[in-house]
Parts: structure tokens; sequence; C-alpha cells
């Protein structure tokens, strides 16, 4: 018997051995920030007692007892019924002959799933988080799946991007396959406090990247952005949590104006940034991968919609959904609650299919194509 342990023991020290090693050295656990950029973030008033943190208290798990946590762990494990579709679900599909010059005039939006935008403000091309990968997880053979195995368009026949945004360093919004693919068409990145290392590891050259805090701002070729609060967490790896910052971006171009909200408890801060850069032609707000569990990082869809309303936005596009399945809901149950919500609020709610092209203000997908399917 003591045999037996002993070997177990050895097994399991050798196991977390193993793990250790491996999220240390593996690139796509990105980097510590160090230098100039750690000093900054040491600094930050948003970085109080060795870690970044939120406007108000935000407990991860809300106030489950430790019986419900266990439950919650246990539906994970289990699954849950309609948590991903049944079949592939429909998107538009893309070629480089569909990205033209972009317009200064015009507001132009392409959804790849998730929280995935392709936006042309003000002639520039602006991707924002864009998590392109088939799995949300730093390994290919665990994590969640994405629904579709293709994407609208490969990333190799993506046009040239002026500008990358991130929102925050989670594997469901920082990719590492993506953006290893995505940096040598990408001219600027624009990111949170800390996530400049993550980059820079993987081969982003320093000068190609400014960091900002909350309220800090930046210009970039007729571009206005601004870093803004979000109520959320950050992290990739054992030991990291909340060393780097988490924001939603505000980004202006003349009389052009446009919102993304990253991931996000709902909070007093979007009546702050409405009233500090609003109003918004469109807001793109997170309305998937929430529960009453940890409501206070992830906005139930009925806070979309009053967040909307704080942020003094036009067109409400909803991100954060259609393409994983991170949470124990079914995967129609997001904007099936937000298209009741902003019905009942006289919402401008735009639902495009993934790889759909729109203009803001010209034209409003509304079509409800998730209906039929399962």
């Amino acid at each position: 018997m003591k045999k037996f342990m002993l070997i177990f023991l050895s097994i399991i020290a050798a196991l977390a051995v193993g793990i250790t090693l491996f999220v240390w050295f593996a690139p796509q656990f990105g980097a510590a920030a160090h230098g100039q950029s750690l000093e900054r973030i040491q600094k930050s008033p948003q970085y109080r007692d060795g870690k970044f943190q939120n406007i108000s208290p935000t407990p991860m798990m809300g106030e489950q007892s430790l019986t419900e946590k266990v439950k919650i762990f246990a539906k994970f494990l289990g699954g849950v019924e309609g948590a991903t579709p049944e079949d592939e679900l429909p998107q538009v599909k893309l070629t480089p002959a569909d990205f033209p010059a972009p317009s200064a005039s015009e507001i132009k939006v392409t959804w790849f799933g998730h929280s995935a935008v392709l936006l042309e403000v003000g002639g520039k091309r602006i991707f924002a988080d864009p998590m392109l990968g088939q799995r949300a997880s730093p390994v290919s053979f665990i994590g969640s799946k994405r629904f579709n195995k293709e994407l609208p368009i490969a990333m190799e026949n993506l046009p040239a991007l002026d500008v990358v945004l991130l929102s925050h360093d989670h594997y469901d919004h920082l990719d590492h396959g993506s953006i290893k693919k995505l940096m040598g068409k990408t001219r600027h990145f624009f990111v949170p406090l800390g996530v400049a290392a993550h980059l820079v590891k993987w081969g982003v050259a320093k000068e190609k990247i400014t960091e900002l805090d909350w309220w800090e701002t930046a210009q970039f070729e007729g571009l206005f952005l601004a870093a803004a609060p979000a109520r959320h967490f950050s992290g990739r790896g054992l030991t990291d949590r909340d060393q780097t910052l988490w924001c939603s971006w505000v980004v202006k171009a003349g009389e052009q104006s446009v919102y993304f909200g990253g991931d996000s408890g709902y909070d007093r801060h979007f009546k702050q940034i409405g009233e500090k850069y609003g109003p918004f032609d469109l807001t793109m707000l997170e309305c998937g991968q929430y529960n009453e569990a940890w409501k206070y990082i992830h906005m139930m869809p009925e806070e979309t919609a009053q967040a909307h309303l704080d942020l003094k936005g036009k067109v409400l596009m909803p991100t954060h959904w259609g393409a994983f399945s991170l949470a124990l809901h079914h995967w129609k149950e997001p904007i099936k609650r937000l298209t009741k919500a902003a019905a009942r609020q006289h919402i401008q709610l735009a639902t495009p299919l993934m790889g759909q092209r729109w203009r803001v203000g010209q034209e409003l997908p509304t079509q409800q194509w998730w209906k039929p399917l399962l």
C-alpha cells in the first residue's frame, strides 16, 4: 500500500511540475510586463494591493455558497443541452475583393462571431479582439471549440489592418495563433496596460504597440482612441490573475463615434463613458456567456440594453455570442433575451450574420437568422 501511494504521489508531483513548466515556457501563455511597462502598471490608480481592480467590488463567483459552486462545476463537466448548435451557423463567405479601400465618410462593420469585429472608421481598418482561432484555450485539444469550422474569410486573405484593438488578455479575446498571422499585416496595436508583453513575446515590434490606462487617449492618423473602464478581470496562466488591465474602447473620427465594450459586468462606468464621450453611432456590447454566479463580470442581456442607453448609443450590435459556449445557457438564449429587451426599450438592434458587411446609419441588419436553428 505504501509503495502504491508513493508511486501515485510521484505521478501527481511529476504532472504538477510538467504543467508548471509548460505554462512557464509555452509561448501562448504570453509574458509578464517588465521595465517601463511594469513601472506604469505600478503607478496606475487601478493597480492596488498588487493587482488591477475594478471601480466597484467585483467577486468572481457572486454570493454563491460552496455547494452551489460545486453544482455549477458539475454542470460544466456534464454539459448543457443546447449549449452548442446542432449544425454550423450560417455566415457570409468573403473574399479579398469584398474589402475595397475603406471610405472616410461611412462606418462599416463585419462581425466574425464572439467579440471579433472588423470596423472601418474614418477611412481606417480596425480589428477589435481578433480571436479567430478554433479553440478559446491555450491548447488545441481541450477548451471551448468554435461552432463553425471555417471563418467567413481565412486569416491570410484578410486585408491590411491599420489598427488592432485588444480589450484584455483572456483566451477568447487574445489568441496567440491569430496574432501571429495578423501581426505582419497590422500597422499598430492599442492595448490596455500590461498586454504589450504578450505581443512582444510573440514577435510584435515594441514600436508598433501603444499601452493605455483607463481614460488615457491616443491619436492615430485622424483616429481618436480612448481606453475606457470595464468591469472584468484578466490572466492567462497560473499566477498572473489581474496583472494586466482590461478595458473598453472609444473610437472617433470626425463626426463618427463607436464604442467597443470588450467583456464587462454592468456598473456605473457605462454612464460615465456616455457622459464623457457619447453619443455613439454604434455600441458593441457583450450579451452572452453570463450566469447569476458570475453576474459581476458578464452582463445579463437586459443589462446590455441598459448599458447601451447609458452610453447614449444609437445602434447596438451584440457581441460575445454565436461562436463559443463558455457558460451554461442555450446558445440562442442571449440573443432572444436581448431582442426582447431592445424591443421594450425601442433600441435599434443590429443582428448581422457572421461575415455580413453593413454600414452604420445607412442600413440595419435585423433578420432573426437564429430562429429556425437548433
